[in-house]
């Protein structure tokens, strides 16, 4: 087994810390763009924030801003948040609810708006302490679909799919079973060990991403570097990604996909 994981097993070739910036005034943990991992190593994914809200703060703030020319995904950890976003007919407003474990999966394509009026609803049922914890993430689209018509999809908890590996349960937002297509093929998994232990996760070699603790902490990778919450840990290459040790209720999202090569220009809320 230990020869095995010296052949196919990745790395984790880097540890960095989530850095703490603000967004729209709300502190935001960034853990991409990275400091210390040009974009060229994590292609197609271009940004990952992590946020805690409480839906009483957004009251009367104008969240409604644009995008261009990448997927958006939203995932929702904790709690609840209703959003609108201008994919109906002709362009107009549609909204949806996001309760815990939900996924918004915006393609952007050749312009949508986006997060319009987040928690309205539950501020009108009188809701405005709920708070809400959600990680956003922006895929890159090859700049031959990026005029693409936009549209939304929304998952649901019950619209995941759930399967056992190892010691974890793995929660399925893009691959096998899921409904979410990107502009590449890529896996996107919510993989949580509610009482430890490890789990090593299929990941095709042609793909290259990085894993995101959410929760907890583990050893990851075949050199076995210590990584928690809430830190990036890059993905060197290999055909599976180990993680072992894990104290118990550990969490992370494991992100991979295959590169496009392509250079993007980046223009604060449009990639192109």
């Amino acid at each position: 087994m230990t020869e095995q994981l010296q052949a196919t097993g990745r790395e984790a070739v880097l540890v960095e810390d989530a850095a703490e910036i603000r967004m729209m005034g709300f502190p935001i943990l960034e853990a991409l763009p990275s400091r210390g991992v040009p974009y060229e190593q994590v292609d197609p994914f271009i940004l990952v924030h992590e946020g805690r809200l409480r839906l009483s703060d957004m009251k009367g703030k104008d969240t409604k801003h644009p995008h261009r020319g990448f997927d958006n995904l939203w995932y929702v950890i904790e709690g609840s948040a209703s959003t609108g976003h201008s994919t109906g007919p002709g362009g107009a407003m549609e909204r949806a609810r996001l309760s815990e474990g939900a996924l918004l999966a915006l393609r952007t394509g050749r312009g949508a708006w986006h997060a319009e009026a987040i928690g309205a609803d539950e501020l009108e049922e009188g809701q405005s302490d709920t708070e809400f914890r959600g990680v956003l993430f922006w895929v890159n689209l090859a700049r031959k679909d990026k005029q693409m018509e936009p549209s939304a999809q929304v998952l649901q908890p019950d619209q995941i799919p759930v399967r056992q590996e190892g010691d974890a349960t793995v929660r399925v937002l893009v691959g096998e079973g899921s409904p979410i297509r990107l502009g590449t093929p890529a896996l996107i998994l919510d993989i949580e060990l509610p009482t430890g232990g490890e789990v090593t996760t299929t990941v095709p070699p042609e793909f290259q991403g990085f894993a995101y603790v959410l929760e907890g902490e583990g050893t990851f990778g075949a050199n076995r570097r210590r990584a928690k919450t809430p830190q990036l840990v890059l993905l060197g290459h290999g055909d599976e990604f180990r993680v072992t040790d894990a104290s118990p209720g550990t969490r992370y999202l494991l992100m991979a996909g295959k590169p496009y090569g392509e250079a993007p220009v980046f223009n604060g809320p449009y990639v192109d």
